[in-house]
């Protein structure tokens, strides 16, 4: 990922809440197939688990799951098989993961009511945020294993959990509807649903992130980009509006403190 400094985020725990509030990351991998293409995708929302929330460094663990019959699925579980039993259920080639904010945009000249006004030197450009994640992973492909069986479960419950409760807002409180648990399900189909996905967990070895909010630019071009957003009255352009104006405030007080 192209990283200028004046873009990029070295928060962790920002990175962190970015991965929770979008947890829909693009599964990347480069892996020699002789059936399948070396580059594959596939979108899979994903859990972080983190031991010590209060940690400022703590990169954590993406767990999720994909169709077994995804090809991307079969190119995992073959590239683990060939590594076994020197590697067990682990991968050997590096993975990647990209999260992306919902909320991008792109953003015309006519916002920089400072710049383009006085010198027009000013060209559009596209607002976005997102967090690249670099790992290993382990593949839990074999449905009779003990630790496949576990690690689904588990994992089934606990993105359900963050579904239903963070994202969709279902407490059961304060008129909220009842989160739905996977225990709702019939045993039988839970049962024939798990045999035919795959688990994936990913042990987070580097992490990037990048929010480009127009905070290069002068101030008076970073007022009328807040403007230009809110006055388009959608919920992208007010969420837009709000991360100028967060990453503005927090290049001016990191300019104060070395001036």
């Amino acid at each position: 990922m192209f990283l200028p400094p004046v873009h990029s985020e070295s928060s962790i725990p920002a990175l962190r809440q970015l991965i929770r509030d979008f947890p829909l990351g693009v599964l990347t991998t480069a892996i020699p197939s002789d059936t399948h293409p070396l580059i594959q995708v596939s979108h899979i929302p994903f859990l972080l688990d983190i031991n010590d929330e209060s940690s400022e460094t703590e990169l954590g663990t993406l767990k999720g799951h994909m169709a077994r019959q995804n090809p991307q699925s079969r190119t995992l579980t073959d590239a683990v098989a060939l590594g076994a039993p020197a590697n067990g259920n682990a991968l050997e080639q590096e993975v990647l993961v990209l999260f992306t904010s919902p909320h991008h945009h792109y953003v015309p000249p006519v916002f920089y009511v400072e710049t383009k006004p006085t010198t027009a030197k000013v060209a559009p450009t596209w607002n976005y945020a997102t967090a690249q994640v670099y790992g290993k992973a382990k593949i839990y492909h074999d449905s009779k294993s003990k630790d496949t069986i576990e690690f689904l479960s588990r994992q089934l419950d606990d993105l359900s959990k963050h579904s239903e409760e963070s994202i969709m807002g279902y407490t059961g409180k304060d008129g909220r509807p009842e989160p739905w648990e996977v225990s709702e399900a019939p045993e039988r189909w839970l049962e024939l649903l798990k045999k035919n996905i795959i688990g994936i967990e990913i042990t987070i070895t580097r992490l990037e992130g990048k929010f480009k909010m127009s905070q290069e630019m002068r101030k008076g071009d970073r007022d009328g980009v807040i403007q230009g957003f809110e006055k388009l009255g959608s919920e992208t352009g007010m969420a837009i509006a709000r991360m100028v104006r967060e990453r503005g405030e927090q290049k001016d007080a990191a300019k104060m403190v070395f001036e």
